[in-house]
């Protein structure tokens, strides 16, 4: 029996169709392995998908090869027209084949690709689509060395997009082929251009209109002229008089059509976009709006525990709730792009984002980032401009990020770093690049912004250290446009009934994670010298190389379910709408110790504290936090903090507990399973 896409069987029954359509293709898949020979026993699945649905299966992590087969009915109207289809995320490496021919490929798994597939159609008949998608590692697919999972497979949506023969080009790194560039924003003007791709079976000429329409629907720019159609992109200045800008506070969004026809239309296309201004202190970091800018940020990586990294609108939706209640105004998208859904919510509530290349350096010593072939470096280089492409028009995008922690040891990095460096600048000249570094010396002085990546106190040294190095970088290299990045691991199973017990690689207690942000907090959050700060990371995150799965730097667990107390403590220092009070070590409900000291976590004064009947003294530590002395606490108990109308409570258990005997947990060693 013939299969058909519903969506398009029903609409070529009836009336005939608009210049453009775009059909969702995300039904009607059949996937198997490449090892499994045939598709007999072919498992039915719907986009997003993905052959690893479990970042806790350490050590079970599938690097493979699978295939993805869908046959689609096209009726015979259509003969016409021009096909299209757009993929919004393989990983990592993926090839099209239509009716058996191949229609092209591409390599890398955070971005979108499309294919015109017109000519391998056979119109008023079945057709056969086969994508071949791998997520093995390979040295000429960025990135080289991660430690977070790529769990392979058609792992966003797809669609199908139906034309005219004369089109807006959806090829143009498969992006919407409209592309807003603003030259000059203020409160009185916004002007720049309009950049068009426009393809057809031939060079000609159409007609063009561009139509720009304010917040409230207001027409403020049209513009007709006719476009000679020869592989150029056609260039529309415009002007928008006394724009609504686009801030945090005010997310004002305009909608650009692009539309071909003379007397009616025959294509048209809609991209959203914002007017802002972006620019660069000579001394103090990031402007927006010619207005100095401070960025409360965290570090967003690509997957929870239901869905592994098929990550859903409702997925961003609810991790956006969490980032709005933590009172953070900015997040970076780790390693590659998430799916543009998420920039369009940017877009919409005024959360400024970093948006990071693949160039990256896992903490294993083993791994290489960087690899000087010709390969290499062109697939760096494409998917940067597949990046800076397809999220040009997202207000809320305000940086590119080039490169995150490599090392400066082996081969030199740095002319191909500035490659990457100029490529952007090309693209986008309205954006800084920024990078994230652990490294001395010339690697951080080829973008505009560097963010340091700071761990000093973690594995060496102490967390008052941060204090000597922050007034080092003051004195000496102040000058530099610098933000701060840093986190640690903190597991809250791992539970400790002494909290200064030494952690090991497969133990890593939530309270030192809890001391090492208290301390960080102290010494850096309100330190002008930095034009943000950046806490990795918001959740925990799958990494099949790391012991239990996961990389445990979360402020909440992969699941979602469990926040953990440094959430309390930035919540206490960033959310300014709603009050936080927060009791910390909840986690942590049996103590072998006679004496006890408490941490409180305030955003509305010295909280009140009472431990059993007894009223304990509280001092402020730093901004939010409060501290007691140690004192006596035997047997069960129940601690309580009030402030105002906010309570909290924690009842724990303190002297003779039973204690088991600690033994060492067993080390995975080997690394991910690999099959084809």
């Amino acid at each position: 029996m013939k299969r058909y896409l519903a969506t398009i069987l029903l609409l070529a029954a009836v009336l005939p169709l608009p210049a453009r359509e775009v059909f969702p293709l995300n039904e009607g898949w059949r996937f198997f392995f490449k090892s499994e020979n045939s598709s007999d026993n072919a498992r039915h699945v719907t986009l997003p998908h993905s052959w690893n649905t479990d970042p806790l299966a350490a050590g079970y992590f599938l690097e493979t090869t699978g295939n993805y087969r869908n046959n689609i009915y096209i009726p015979s109207e259509w003969a016409s027209k021009r096909i299209f289809v757009r993929f919004h995320g393989a990983q990592s490496v993926a090839d099209l084949f239509v009716n058996g021919s191949h229609a092209g490929t591409h390599r890398g798994g955070g971005t979108s690709f499309a294919f015109e597939i017109t000519d391998r159609i056979r119109f008023g008949a079945d057709n056969s689509l086969l994508v071949v998608v791998s997520n093995n590692s390979r040295n000429d697919v960025l990135p080289a060395s991660t430690d977070a999972n790529p769990y392979g497979g058609l792992y966003r949506e797809a669609e199908l997009i139906l034309t005219e023969q004369t089109a807006i080009s959806p090829l143009y790194y498969a992006s919407d082929g409209v592309l807003v560039r603003p030259e000059r924003v203020d409160a009185e003007k916004a002007e720049g251009e309009i950049e068009v791709h426009l393809t057809a079976r031939g060079e000609g000429n159409c007609t063009l209109t561009v139509e720009i329409a304010a917040p409230d629907g207001r027409t403020v720019f049209s513009r007709r002229q006719r476009a000679k159609i020869d592989g150029k992109p056609v260039m529309v200045p415009f002007t928008v008089e006394n724009p609504a800008l686009w801030s945090p506070s005010s997310p004002a969004l305009y909608t650009v059509t692009a539309t071909l026809g003379e007397e009616s239309s025959t294509e048209s296309v809609t991209v959203r976009t914002g007017f802002r201004s972006i620019g660069v202190a000579r001394a103090g970091g990031l402007l927006l709006n010619g207005d100095t800018t401070q960025l409360r940020g965290v570090v967003l990586y690509h997957d929870n525990a239901l869905s592994g990294g098929t990550l859903t609108a409702e997925d961003y939706d609810a991790d956006l709730r969490t980032i709005r209640d933590l009172g953070a105004t900015a997040l970076r998208s780790a390693v590659m792009p998430h799916d543009g859904y998420l920039y369009d919510r940017c877009d919409e509530e005024g959360l400024l984002v970093w948006i990071d290349a693949p160039l990256h350096r896992s903490p294993f010593l083993s791994d290489v980032a960087y690899y000087p072939t010709p390969a290499f470096e062109q697939n760096g280089l494409e998917q940067l401009r597949e990046i800076v492409i397809q999220n040009l028009n997202h207000p809320s995008v305000v940086m590119w990020g080039l490169f995150s922690r490599l090392w400066t040891r082996g081969d030199d990095v740095q002319p191909y770093l500035r490659r990457l460096n100029e490529t952007a600048h090309a693209l986008d000249p309205s954006r800084p690049t920024v990078a994230c570094s652990d490294q001395n010396g010339g690697i951080n002085f080829i973008t505009d912004l560097i963010v340091w990546r700071q761990d000093v106190g973690w594995n060496r040294g102490s967390t008052d250290d941060v204090a000597l190095w922050r007034d080092q970088l003051q004195k000496n290299w102040s000058h530099l446009r610098s933000g701060v990045s840093y986190g640690g691991d903190g597991f809250i199973g791992h539970k400790s009934y002494t909290a200064q017990a030494t952690p090991r690689s497969n133990w890593m207690p939530e309270e030192r994670q809890t001391r090492f942000h208290e301390e960080y907090t102290k010494n850096l959050q309100r330190d002008s010298l930095f034009w943000g700060v950046w806490i990795e990371n918001l959740f925990d995150y799958g990494s099949a190389r790391r012991p239990y799965g996961i990389n445990g730097m979360g402020l909440a667990t992969l699941d979602r379910r469990e926040r953990k107390d440094a959430y309390y403590l930035y919540r206490a220092l960033w959310n300014r709408e709603q009050p936080t009070l927060h009791i910390a070590d909840k986690h942590r409900q049996l103590r072998d110790a006679p004496r006890q000291a408490f941490a409180v976590y305030s955003s509305v004064g010295t909280p009140l504290l009472t431990v059993g009947a007894d009223t304990v003294a509280l001092t402020e530590y730093a901004p939010c936090q409060y501290r007691s002395d140690s004192i006596s606490v035997t047997g069960s108990v129940t601690v309580r903090a009030r402030a105002g109308a906010l309570a909290d409570s924690v009842t724990l258990r303190a002297g003779n507990v039973l204690r088991p005997k600690r033994l060492p947990v067993p080390r995975r060693t080997t690394g991910p399973q690999t099959t084809d």
